[in-house]
Parts: structure tokens; sequence; C-alpha cells
């Protein structure tokens, strides 16, 4: 059975205004991002491996007839209007993460927040059992599978999205030639980052489950004012504050 959601335990400023504030901004750019994304893609629904590509060529790994209307920006076949759409808030999201990255050094979030521990390798088979039993704790930090999670994404998907979305320019490719050839050529970064952006859509799906399952008023309060109510069985856990 899930554990209770939290009613009287102690209340703790738990997320800082710059996390609280470029979460909201990367919920926004995502969804933008998503959709129009999905535009682009209806240009051409196929994905390659290698530098060649094509209706001349029978080289797909993966081809679909594309996504419907109500799943992109804008819903008519655009593709024009979709590029700037996703181009704008691509910008908006690296900037963001520039300033979360540069903020988060200097409030310690990063440390504190993210980066496994010793504690967290040996907490971390436990806690995955606790999640698959629903069993969710309102702690003082992230448990080690939140870390591992949300340092992923912002460690590993977001770098990696960004890189494949600039191996895919005309332009960044002509000042850095070698770029697409990290991810061995440019339908290669294509296909990889149609690969991310499905792991980020996973990402968001759970999360918003958890986020339901956990208790999504004590959740958003943190997110939004940065006040956060404990567990009873976490209010005498200070090693970490």
């Amino acid at each position: 059975m899930p554990t209770p959601r939290p009613t009287s335990g102690r209340l703790i400023r738990r997320q800082k205004l710059a996390t609280r504030i470029t979460h909201w901004i990367w919920a926004v750019s995502f969804f933008f991002l998503l959709m129009s994304g999905l535009q682009i893609f209806n240009a051409h629904p196929a994905l390659y491996f290698g530098h060649q590509s094509g209706f001349t060529y029978d080289n797909a790994i993966f081809v679909i007839e594309g996504f419907p209307s109500w799943a992109t920006i804008p819903s008519s076949q655009d593709l024009a209007t979709g590029r700037v759409v996703h181009f704008f808030f691509a910008w908006i999201l690296v900037t963001t993460l520039l300033v979360w990255f540069v903020a988060s050094l200097r409030n310690h979030h990063a440390r504190k927040d993210l980066l496994p521990t010793r504690k967290d390798a040996k907490g971390l088979v436990p806690d995955i059992r606790d999640h698959l039993r629903l069993k969710l704790v309102h702690a003082v930090r992230y448990s080690p599978l939140q870390k591992l999670a949300y340092g992923g994404v912002l460690f590993i998907l977001f770098p990696l999205i960004i890189l494949t979305g600039l191996s895919m320019s005309p332009g960044m490719n002509a000042v850095l030639p070698w770029l697409p050839e990290l991810f061995g050529g440019r339908q290669s970064a294509r296909t990889v980052h149609f690969v991310v952006m499905a792991l980020l859509t996973g990402f968001f799906v759970v999360h918003m489950i958890m986020i339901l399952l956990a208790g999504p008023i004590n959740e958003l309060r943190s997110i939004i004012t940065g006040r956060y109510r404990l567990s009873p069985s976490a209010q005498k856990d200070t090693s970490h504050v």
C-alpha cells in the first residue's frame, strides 16, 4: 500500500529560487520543443544511421506514417514555423541550463542534492524496492533513485539533446565540422536526438505519475514556494541539511 501522505510533518525550505524558476522554464520549453520537434520529424518521418538519407536510399532503421496533428506545433504541416518555434525554445533551454548550472554551483544544489554518495550507492537497491512498493518518503534530500533520475536528465540527456541538435545545424557544421562525427554523422545525430527525446518524454510521464502518487499538493508547493512537508519518519534525519 502507498505510504500515507504527510499531513502534520515539519515544513522545511527545500527548493531554492533558482531551482524553482529554471524548473518551470524547462517544463514550458520541453512542451514546445517536443511538439514542434514532432512537426519537424513529420516532414520526413524516418530515422537513419550515418550520413546518407532520403527517399532514394533504402537504409532507414525506423519509419512511421507520422504523428497526429494534435501532437504537433503548429497542428497543420508547416515545417518552417515548426523550425522557428523549435529553435526559439531550444536556445531558451540552453540558456536556462547554463543559468541553473552556475546557480547550482553557487548555492551547492548540485553537490548536495544531485551528486550520489557512498550512502546512496548502498541505499539504491532498497530505494528501488521502496518505489516499486509505492513506499514513498518525503525526506530532506533526494533519494538515491531520484538523484540518478534527475542527474541523468541534467548531466546526460540535456547535454546529449543539445549536442545532437547542434550537429544537425548546417551553420554549426561549418563552424565545427567534427561535431556530427561524434555521433557517426548527421543522420546518426538525428536518430540519437529522437531517442533522447523519447527518453525525456518517458521521464516526464514517470515524473508526473510519481508526483500524483507522492501527494501533488506537497510536491507542487515545493517547486512553487520552496516549502516541503516531511514524512514523520524523515523529520529526525538532519544528516543532509
